[in-house]
């Protein structure tokens, strides 16, 4: 394994060993992009909000089934949903509590995430039978070839890629999803992507740069 992690003061960070002059990654959800988007992204305008069914007065229970960085299901969590990720790397899973522990330590949402956001580690299709809440949404992310020009964005997808490999389960853990979710599942896709499983979804929410395919389940 070319990835190492590390600890380094407060933190767990993954270092490439083939590359120690590429800064090494860690999550931090209290800075950047993730906090631009805590802190901007509420009352509903990101789409992910609409994707997954906010409305005023309710906020769903989410299960992000492929979790990777958190990003998604922090932001989630941060606009009231009880959110529950599952992420089959022990590497990725090691760095998300991490940054969890250090997000819950934070003065001005540290509690709101102890009651919000959780984590599990394991095979999602499994995982998704022995959840601690029943999901109204189940939320998928599969890896999917990017093409976003940000060399941060493409690094961390590549290191993803590296690590948890392709998802090539995406297709039987969306309908399974159906099964299991009480009112949708939601799969983010780029702009560009086919739907996945060929399956049309029953209506989609467009970004520039990503679609949220929106699937009303079966249950």
């Amino acid at each position: 394994m070319k990835y190492r992690l590390q600890q380094h003061h407060d933190h767990w960070q993954l270092v490439d060993q083939d590359a120690p002059n590429i800064a090494p990654v860690f999550i931090d959800f209290l800075s950047g992009k993730t906090a631009y988007r805590r802190k901007y992204g509420h009352a509903g305008g990101e789409a992910i909000s609409r994707a997954v069914g906010i409305k005023k007065g309710h906020r769903p229970n989410v299960i992000d089934a492929t979790a990777g960085w958190g990003r998604d299901a922090f932001v989630l969590a941060t606009l009231g949903c009880r959110v529950h990720m599952i992420e089959r790397s022990e590497i990725i899973a090691t760095l998300l509590e991490d940054g969890l522990r250090r997000a819950e330590q934070d003065e001005k949402i540290g509690a709101l995430i102890k009651e919000k956001l959780s984590l599990s580690c394991g095979e999602s299709r499994q995982e998704l039978r022995k959840m601690p809440f029943e999901p109204e949404v189940i939320y998928l992310d599969p890896m999917f070839p990017h093409k976003e020009k940000s060399a941060l964005v493409k690094k961390e997808n590549r290191i993803l890629q590296e690590i948890v490999g392709q998802d090539d389960d995406a297709k039987e853990l969306l309908k399974l999803s159906l099964t299991i979710a009480a009112n949708r599942v939601v799969v983010k896709r780029p702009s560009y992507a086919d739907f996945l499983a060929d399956l049309k979804p029953h209506t989609s929410i467009k970004t520039k740069n990503h679609r949220f395919d929106i699937y009303l389940s079966n249950t």
